[in-house]
C-alpha cells in the first residue's frame, strides 16, 4: 500500500502508474476544537492526510479549504469523490455553549415542568450550591395542551385541537425557531402527538417540529422529553450547517454522497440528520472510538481503552472483547459528559444510542487559571483555534496546557503542527510565568503542575468508562491518539497502573481514519414493559420482527447491495429497580428457554457492573432494541506521519527527575527490540513522550508499543 502525506505546504501528486486519470476516492473530515483533519483514500489504497486550523465561525470553511487544497496538491478531480464522511461537533457545541435554536415545548396539561424537575438528583452530594445546567427551553416557552393518555395506551381525555392552535399562536408570538412535542404516554398511543405535530406544522410554517414518538418512543417522561428537546434545540443549527456544507461541496465540484458519523459509531445520510440531529451530538468522539476498535482487532487486543486528547477536550472509551461499549443512558453539558447510572443530574439527559464515551474539558488548548482558593485549574475554557495557545503567536495570551508542554520540552518549541505554525516558546514561557507568580514556583515546576492537573482531570474520563463500570483499567491496554494524547498517555497510564500503551500511526489524524472504516447503521427501540417470565412471547417476537423490518428498510437506503446485519438487544432490570442494563438477544424465535438464558446473561452483567446479582428477584424487560448495520469490512488505512524531530532536547520530567537531555527519535528507529526511555517521537501531527522507566518499540503495524514500569535489569 502506498503511503503519501499532504501536510502543511508539502505537495503530493497521485496518479496511476500509466499516467491515466486517478481512481475514485472517499474523503473524511474530522473537526476538532483546534484542528480539522482531512483524509482521502482512493480505491487503490492511496491515502492522503492534511491538517488545517479549524474555523469556529463556520466549521464548514475549514473542511472545504482543507479538502480543496489537498485535492489540488494531489491533482485529483473533485468529481471523482464518491463520498464525504464527516464527524462534527456542531450539535455538541450548540448544547455546551448554549447557542442552539430558540425552542419551544408542547406537552400535556400538568407536565410543563418535567424538563425542570428532571430526576431531582445532583452529581455532587454535599455541594449545596450546585446548579444544574439550565433547561434548553425556558419556562415561558413551555406550553400545555389538553389531552391525556393512560399508561396502558387508553385515551383518558381526547385531544382539544383548539388548545393546540392557541399553543401555536403563543409560540409564534415568541418567535420560536423549533418546537418539541412530548405528550404523556405517547409511546403507547402516538395518535394525539402526531395530530399535534400536524397542527403545529400547519400553523407554524418553516418552524422545525420534532415529535418524541419519532425520536424516542420509550417510557420515562423526563428522558423522553429531554431527548426530544435536544433534537429541537440543535435541529435548526445542524440543518443550516449541513445545508451550507452540502452547497459548499457541490460548488467545489464534489457531488458524492455526504454521510455523517452518528453518536453510536455508525454512518447516517445527511437527509436523515436533518430529521434526527440529536443522533449526532457525540459524532466527533465516536470516530476515534471506531478507529481504536479497528486497530484493536488488527492487533488482536480484546480489551483496550481509547484515549483521544485534542485541543479542547479529552475523550475515553472502553473496548471490551473487541467491541466498543454502547449505552443509551447519557448526559451532556455537566462538566464531564458521560454515561453513568450513579452520577447524574448535572447535564441534559439524552437517551439515544451512543458509544459509551466520557468527555472532559481538558485538551491542549485548555486555559490554565488560579481559582479563588488559590488552586490551579485546567479548563474547561479553551483557547481553541483562534487565538489559540500563546505559543501559536496568533494573539493568544492565556496560558494553556500546550504552553506548559512547550516549557517542559515535551513538544517542539519552534515548529508546531508539522510546520504549519511557527512556535513562540518565549510567549509560552511568559504565559506560564504569570501563573508561576501566583504559585510561587519557577516556570518548569509550574508547567509540570499544569501537566499533572490536566492528567488528573483526564483520568476522570478513563475511570468513568472502566472503574465506574466495574472494570479494572490495569487489565486494559491504552490506545492513545489525538494531537495531544500521546504526550500525556504515559503519565496517565502510570497513574492507573496500565502497563501497555499503543500509539497508532498518524495519531493526530486517527479519528479521520476511523471515519473511513465506519459502517452505515440504523437503530430503533420500543418499550415492552413486562416481567420476563410472564412475557407474551407472540407479542415479543412480533415486536422484534416489526423492528427488524423497519431498520432493514432504512439502512437499505445506504446499502451498496450488501445485506444488512441485524442485532437485537433488550434493556433489563430487576423488579423494583429504576435503571436497566442492555443485554444482547440471540437471533431467531424467542421462547421460554431463551427467556431463561437472557435472565442469566442479565444477572452476569449486573454482577460485573455492580458487584452483585440477585437470583430471587424477577427480571423485567423494559425496552427492545434492534440495530441494522451494513458491514463494509474495511481495514484501517495504513499511514505514517513524517517524523520531524532530530537530535535531542532538554526535557523536564518533574521535581524528582529534573531536566534530562532527551533524544528525539523517529518512529522507524524503534523497529526491533524495545529501547529504554526517555525518548520523544516527534511527528507532524503529534508527539509521543516515552518517560524514564519505560521501554518502547514499533510493531509490524507501525504502532509504538510503550511498556511502563519496566526498568533495565
Amino acid at each position: 500500500m502506498s503511503e503519501h502525506a499532504a501536510m502543511g505546504t508539502e505537495t503530493t501528486t497521485a496518479t496511476h502508474a500509466d499516467g491515466g486519470p486517478e481512481s475514485s476516492f472517499r474523503a473524511a473530515a474530522d473537526i476538532g476544537g483546534t484542528f480539522t483533519d482531512i483524509a482521502v483514500l482512493d480505491d487503490q489504497g492511496l491515502l492522503l492526510v492534511k491538517k488545517v486550523l479549524s474555523t469556529p465561525a463556520n466549521y464548514a470553511e475549514g473542511i472545504l479549504t482543507g479538502l480543496t487544497e489537498l485535492l489540488r496538491e494531489a491533482v485529483w478531480a473533485p468529481s471523482s469523490c464518491t463520498e464525504v464522511i464527516h464527524a462534527t461537533t456542531v450539535a455538541t457545541n450548540a448544547v455546551l455553549e448554549g447557542t442552539g435554536a430558540r425552542a419551544g415545548l408542547v406537552t400535556t396539561n400538568g407536565f410543563r415542568d418535567v424538563l425542570e424537575l428532571r430526576r431531582i438528583r445532583t452529581p455532587r452530594l454535599y455541594d449545596l450550591g450546585f446548579q444544574p445546567s439550565p433547561p434548553l427551553v425556558a419556562r415561558n416557552l413551555r406550553v400545555e395542551v389538553d389531552e391525556r393518555v393512560a399508561a396502558n395506551g387508553a385515551t383518558v381525555a381526547d385531544l382539544d385541537e383548539g388548545s393546540v392552535v392557541r399553543a401555536a399562536e403563543r409560540l409564534r408570538v415568541e418567535q420560536v425557531e423549533s418546537v418539541a412535542v412530548a405528550l404523556i404516554h405517547s409511546y403507547r398511543s402516538p395518535a394525539h402527538e402526531r395530530r399535534v405535530g400536524e397542527i403545529l406544522r400547519r400553523e407554524l410554517p418553516g418552524v422545525f417540529v420534532t415529535l418524541s414518538v419519532d425520536v424516542l418512543p420509550e417510557i420515562r417522561e423526563y428522558e423522553r422529553t429531554s431527548t426530544t428537546v435536544i433534537n429541537a434545540y440543535v435541529g435548526p443549527v445542524v440543518r443550516s450547517y449541513m445545508q451550507g456544507l452540502s452547497h459548499g461541496l457541490v460548488a467545489s465540484g464534489i457531488t458524492g454522497r455526504l454521510s455523517i458519523m452518528q453518536s453510536s459509531g455508525g454512518l447516517m445520510s445527511a437527509d436523515d440528520v436533518h430529521e434526527r440531529p440529536a443522533y449526532i451530538v457525540e459524532s466527533g468522539p465516536a470516530a476515534g472510538a471506531i478507529a481504536a476498535q479497528a486497530l484493536a482487532h488488527e492487533l488482536c487486543l480484546e480489551n483496550v481503552i481509547a484515549f483521544d486528547m485534542g485541543g479542547t477536550t479529552a475523550k475515553a472509551t472502553m473496548i471490551e472483547h473487541g467491541s466498543v461499549a454502547r449505552t443509551t443512558d447519557y448526559e451532556i453539558g455537566s462538566g464531564i459528559s458521560l454515561s453513568s447510572r450513579l452520577v447524574k443530574g448535572g447535564g441534559h439527559a439524552m437517551r439515544l444510542p451512543v458509544l459509551d464515551i466520557a468527555e472532559v474539558g481538558a485538551g491542549g488548548g485548555s486555559i490554565v487559571s488560579i481559582d479563588r482558593g488559590g488552586a490551579l485549574r485546567v479548563g474547561p475554557r479553551s483557547a481553541g483555534a483562534v487565538p489559540g495557545p500563546a505559543c501559536y503567536g496568533n494573539g493568544g495570551t492565556d496560558p494553556t496546557v500546550t504552553d506548559a508542554n512547550v516549557v517542559l520540552g515535551y513538544i517542539n518549541p519552534t515548529s508546531l503542527a508539522g510546520g504549519t505554525l511557527v512556535g513562540r516558546p518565549d510567549l509560552a514561557r511568559e504565559a506560564i510565568e504569570r501563573v508561576s507568580a501566583d504559585l510561587g514556583l519557577d516556570a518548569e515546576r509550574t508547567a509540570y503542575a499544569v501537566h499533572a492537573v490536566a492528567n488528573a482531570t483526564m483520568t476522570r474520563a478513563l475511570k468513568a468508562v472502566t472503574t465506574y463500570r466495574g472494570r479494572d483499567p490495569r487489565e486494559f491496554a491504552l490506545v492513545a491518539f489525538g494531537g495531544s494524547g500521546p504526550v500525556h498517555a504515559a503519565s496517565i497510564g502510570l497513574g492507573l497502573g496500565i502497563t501497555t500503551i499503543v500509539v497508532p500511526p498518524a495519531p493526530g489524524a486517527f479519528s479521520a481514519l476511523g471515519l473511513l472504516v465506519a459502517d452505515p447503521s440504523y437503530e430503533t427501540s420500543r418499550t415492552f414493559l413486562t416481567r420476563l417470565i410472564e412475557a407474551d412471547l407472540s407479542a415479543l417476537n412480533l415486536s422484534f420482527l416489526e423492528a427488524e423490518q423497519l431498520v432493514q428498510r432504512h439502512v437499505g437506503r445506504l446499502s451498496s447491495g450488501r445485506a444488512p446485519q441485524v442485532r437485537r438487544y433488550a434493556d433489563l432490570r430487576y423488579l423494583g429497580q429504576t435503571h436497566e442494563l442492555t443485554v444482547p438477544v440471540p437471533d431467531g424465535f424467542f421462547g421460554r428457554d431463551e427467556c431463561q438464558d437472557l435472565s442469566e446473561a442479565f444477572s452476569q452483567e449486573h454482577a460485573i457492573t455492580y458487584g452483585h446479582r440477585t437470583d430471587d428477584v424477577p427480571v423485567e424487560i423494559v425496552t427492545l432494541r434492534v440495530v441494522a448495520t451494513i458491514p463494509c469490512d474495511r481495514c484501517l488505512p495504513k499511514y505514517t506521519s513524517p517524523s520531524t524531530g532530530q537530535g535531542d532536547r532538554t526535557v523536564y520530567f518533574g521535581p524528582e527527575m529534573g531536566s534530562i537531555t532527551t533524544p528525539l527519535v523517529k518512529r522507524g528507529d524503534l523497529l526491533g527490540s524495545a529501547r529504554p526511555g526517555p525518548m520523544i517521537v516527534e511527528e507532524e501531527d503529534s508527539t509521543t513522550v516515552i518517560p524514564v522507566g519505560a521501554k518502547a518499540s514499533v510493531d509490524p503495524n507501525g504502532c509504538i508499543i510503550i511498556t511502563l514500569g519496566v526498568l533495565d535489569g
